[in-house]
């Protein structure tokens, strides 16, 4: 499965683009369709794009995936991988209106460039290709666009495959998607037939469209005039279709040859006639600076500026550029804006980037064609468009009118789940790491990056291997710092069991002043999650006042160095129990290193215990998986908590799972899961780790 969808494909190797000097213009919200190509991967998006754009007369000829000729396939990723990794607009003129396509990856590990997709769109086109049929990954795409209430037209594709089977994948897409899955054209040989037409060829199923449509019109007593044997408008028919696809409640089907640009025209009309405007598609809810609501915008060009960051790219050359939907207001070049950040504590839901709030003057103002940038002199509400130097905006950001800023309310994104370590490779890409690092989390929401402390890890958390894959391949292409993948490092902890006694004597004379602290302690566990407690039991002053706290800093050192096998030790109470000081060589770093000698030799009388972290995960799967996912759960020394039905089919099972244990468990659920499967994790507590597994992390240092 190459790209972003099927190379099958009749066209040349090699293409013309016939008008990539002149951006189309969209002087109207109305005159615009922003569609989303919506598909599992290998399902045809990138050729259909092709396709259409060769309709339209935008390219001469159809590029390739294969031969890495394609208008929105043209990252160095995707040619590597064969598939897409990333957001691409692809503009053409159908008529009057300009259609905004939007080329979303299908693969799940790039599930945050569909969710920027479905963002910036107002419909979409759900891609299924017709020697493939309806599988678990499909179902969740379409579920991804209906929790977002978006409007969607199913096309067919690959109809020239050998195993090609249009009737059977729209009957399953019936059955997966529900009854309003309903073909609007037919293909007979080089032609497609329309259904709401008055040809009569194919009377049962342009009376089942027909019956569908009048089910969704909002005219009560079309369906009792119907079944009366009235014949019902045309025109009617097609206003209630239109209403329909715009609500979320009707999808048409269209088949596509991609080959022969057999329904590519039909396609266009149906998009330009029964897809929604800007104007009939809500705006995302904006609020103020100060966290309230902002009175209601619409789409009007004229209106207060109010756009979003889709995403965010660097280019070696033009430097950032970034893809914004404009939904009020009109975008000129040079103009100066209010960047926002998403204001988090706002939605208190944690979603967004660190709060920036600044004015920034925007650079050349661009509408694109895949990679090529052409200028544009103004963009109005409705329209996308890309911004160069845009230096501090992130994928996300709000765009609005400095004197007036808002900012909306951030799409939500999917946690990254699989963690991956890297180091640099060498001295001079450390430099060039961190530079690196802070662009790409600027650029992909998804990515997290994680600079833990205990470990001394920089740990990149991704949403899977082939999304990990782009992202070192990013380092070293676009910022020139090579990177080595390493052992991921669980942070684990050590503890007491059992009562201990220690003995700490650092005493050194080498003229002069010297060194003298002794001090005595005894060390207790304490229950999970109590801390560190430290108790004064010194009498008669053997340990002076002034250098108890020195003792037990030192301790706290120690503590966060490890005792045996270089882990934090927490949960113990030390108690100071006796002393020695010098009058003139004892020192508060003399009985720092005493209380440390004092740690150490406790821990080596006594039976220490590792503790691992144990996260809560909560794993969604569909009801013919559980035992599987639950049996592979308590293989990797999980405690099963319960089950719950969530739907659909579907059940929710809980259950705790320590950390060592589930490092790759994001490519593992998806490969046992066939990809039906999604989880979720959070941190509860450290618990004891049992001691055959324990020896395995006592090399630790």
């Amino acid at each position: 499965m190459a790209g972003k969808g099927s190379s099958g494909t009749s066209a040349q190797p090699t293409r013309r683009a016939a008008r990539t000097d002149a951006a189309p213009a969209a002087r109207r919200a109305d005159a615009i369709r922003n569609v989303v190509l919506v598909g599992p991967a290998g399902s045809g998006k990138t050729t259909l794009v092709e396709t259409l754009l060769v309709s339209a007369g935008v390219l001469s000829r159809a590029g390739t995936t294969t031969e890495g000729t394609t208008v929105t396939d043209f990252d160095e990723a995707e040619h590597r991988q064969q598939r897409s990794v990333g957001l691409a607009l692809a503009p053409l003129m159908h008529g009057d209106t300009k259609l905004n396509l939007l080329d979303a990856p299908g693969y799940a590990d790039f599930v945050g460039e569909l969710r920027a997709g479905l963002r910036a769109a107002d419909c979409a086109m759900f891609v299924i290709a017709a020697n493939e049929g309806v599988d678990e990954p499909t179902r969740t795409l379409w579920r991804e666009c209906a929790d977002v209430g978006m409007p969607r037209a199913v096309v067919v594709t690959k109809l020239d495959h050998a195993r090609a089977d249009c009737d059977g994948v729209v009957a399953q897409a019936r059955v997966a998607f529900g009854d309003k899955v309903v073909p609007v054209y037919l293909r007979e040989g080089d032609r497609l037939v329309g259904l709401l037409t008055d040809d009569h060829e194919h009377d049962e199923q342009r009376a089942a469209l027909i019956e569908a449509v009048i089910e969704e019109s909002e005219d009560e007593s079309l369906m009792e005039r119907y079944y009366g044997g009235e014949e019902i408008d045309h025109d009617l028919l097609v206003r209630d279709l239109e209403h329909a696809v715009a609500r979320g409640s009707f999808h048409p089907v269209v088949p596509v040859d991609s080959s022969s640009g057999v329904g590519a025209q039909e396609l266009l009309d149906l998009v330009v006639a029964g897809f929604p405007s800007p104007l009939e598609h809500p705006l995302p809810s904006a609020y103020t600076p100060a966290g309230a609501s902002a009175p209601p915008l619409t789409c009007d060009p004229g209106g207060p500026l109010l756009a979003e960051v889709v995403k965010t790219t660097s280019d070696p050359y033009v430097g950032r550029v970034s893809l914004v939907r404009v939904f009020s207001g009109t975008v000129r070049p040079d103009m100066t804006v209010h960047v926002s950040g998403h204001f988090s504590s706002f939605f208190g839901d944690g979603s967004g980037h660190p709060d920036h709030d600044e004015d920034e003057r925007i650079g050349a103002l661009s509408t694109p064609l895949g990679k090529v940038q052409r200028p544009a002199e103004s963009v109005i509400a409705g329209d996308v468009c890309a911004i160069a130097k845009l230096s501090r905006a992130e994928t996300g950001d709000t765009l609005s009118d400095k004197d007036e800023p808002l900012v909306l309310r951030p799409w939500t994104m999917p946690e990254p789940l699989l963690p991956l370590a890297i180091e640099a490779r060498a001295k001079a890409d450390e430099d060039r790491l961190s530079q690196g690092l802070q662009r790409l989390a600027a650029e992909d929401p998804t990515l997290r990056i994680d600079h833990n402390a205990e470990t001394h890890q920089i740990v990149l958390w991704c949403m899977g291997e082939a999304h990990a894959d782009v992202v070192i391949d990013r380092l070293g292409s676009r910022y020139g710092a090579a990177v080595d993948q390493v052992e991921l490092k669980v942070p684990l902890r050590e503890t007491f069991a059992g009562p201990s006694k220690g003995h700490g004597r650092h005493v050194k004379q080498s003229g002069g002043h010297g060194q003298y602290a002794v001090c005595d302690i005894e060390v207790e566990p304490l229950p999970q999650g109590t801390g560190f407690e430290f108790v004064d039991k010194v009498v008669g002053g053997a340990v002076p006042r002034q250098f108890i706290p020195s003792v037990e800093k030192g301790i706290r050192q120690q503590m966060a160095k490890g005792v045996t096998a270089g882990y934090p030790v927490e949960d113990i109470r030390v108690t100071l129990l006796d002393g020695k000081a010098h009058s003139v060589d004892s020192s508060d770093m003399a009985f720092q290193t005493a209380g440390q000698l004092a740690l150490r030799d406790a821990a080596s009388a006594a039976r220490m215990c590792l503790l691992e972290p144990v996260d809560e995960v909560a794993v969604l799967v569909p009801d013919d998986l559980v035992g599987t996912v639950m049996g592979d759960l308590s293989s990797r020394r999980g405690h099963v908590l319960g089950s719950e039905p969530a739907g659909a089919e579907r059940t929710l099972v809980r259950a705790e799972v320590p950390q060592v244990e589930i490092s790759r468990y994001a490519v593992d659920l998806r490969a046992s899961c066939h990809g039906a499967a999604s989880f979720t994790r959070r941190f509860v507590r450290y618990e004891a780790m049992p001691e055959n597994v324990a020896a395995r992390h006592r090399s630790h240092d």
